[in-house]
């Protein structure tokens, strides 16, 4: 493009959120960037919406005290109504199978972008833990730059390439730079920066791993993708984006929305002989 693109972005994890300053941060070099970002850590939301919602002016943007599709649509409504594309991110944590992308508030604002006709990216940091819980980690700005600069370069090159002729939106996962997080001990925080990951184009595992674990009267519900990721045990075929981010690798998935649908002939079948015989 000539012209810097315009660019709405948006999160779940909350307009304070370290991952979206990195990425308005990042953006703002190569974008004309308007933030409209829920107020609070709206994460794992999917595409709620809300009926009504509070507006507040914070960190450079706007605030909404609703959920990311509501950011996604008052922003094209009232803020920024004409964008070259929609970002969403970058989340704190991974969204990576296909289980993931109706759960997601990240990739959900992407698929909300989608339904009104705007390109969009979903952007995510994939945080590895080992004995410290998800919620304990730290993640610090600096974490997200390999996420940040793969989702700026398909910012700048996305549109022109064509890729949004084929693709509604593209989910993004980056691993963390040398694989470790700025606030472990294990990595010298004043190293120059790394060079760029690999970027490879995946499509979403369709491993699933969802226990429900009863204990009395109560069920407690656990993912073990995640564990299984951190411990190395997690076995996922070549092309997966599960497979490229534990390689070290940036995933790139084209998706659609809405879904697709294909031709059955048995369920014309069944079509057909509707209403059984009494």
């Amino acid at each position: 493009m000539d012209e810097q693109p315009e660019i709405l972005l948006t999160n779940d994890d909350g307009i304070d959120a370290p991952g979206l300053a990195a990425l308005d941060a990042g953006l703002s070099t190569v974008a004309d960037v308007t933030v409209v970002a829920p107020a609070t850590d709206q994460s794992k939301v999917g595409r709620q919406t809300s009926t009504d919602v509070v507006i507040e002016k914070r960190n450079g943007g706007i605030a909404l005290t609703g959920t990311p599709a509501d950011c996604v649509i008052a922003g094209l409504q009232e803020f920024c109504p004409d964008p070259d594309l929609v970002v969403a991110g970058c989340n704190r944590g991974a969204n990576l199978g296909g289980y993931v992308l109706g759960r997601s508030g990240t990739v959900s604002a992407a698929v909300e972008a989608a339904f009104h006709g705007v390109p969009s990216i979903a952007s995510s940091l994939y945080v590895p833990v080992d004995d410290v819980a998800f919620e304990d980690a730290e993640v610090e700005e600096r974490d997200f730059r390999e996420a940040v600069r793969a989702t700026c370069f398909l910012v700048e090159h996305a549109l022109d390439a064509g890729v949004f002729d084929h693709a509604d939106y593209l989910n993004v996962n980056a691993p963390v730079p040398n694989g470790h997080l700025a606030a472990t001990e294990s990595v010298d925080v004043q190293q120059p920066a790394t060079a760029p990951a690999p970027m490879r184009i995946t499509s979403p595992s369709h491993r699933y791993e969802m226990d429900a674990i009863r204990d009395g009267d109560q069920l407690r519900l656990h993912d073990r993708i995640w564990e299984l990721m951190a411990e190395g045990d997690l076995e996922e075929s070549p092309g997966t984006d599960r497979h490229a981010v534990l390689d070290g690798a940036v995933s790139v998935s084209p998706l659609t929305a809405p879904h697709t649908t294909e031709h059955h002939e048995a369920l014309d079948g069944l079509a057909a002989a509707y209403p059984p015989e009494q």
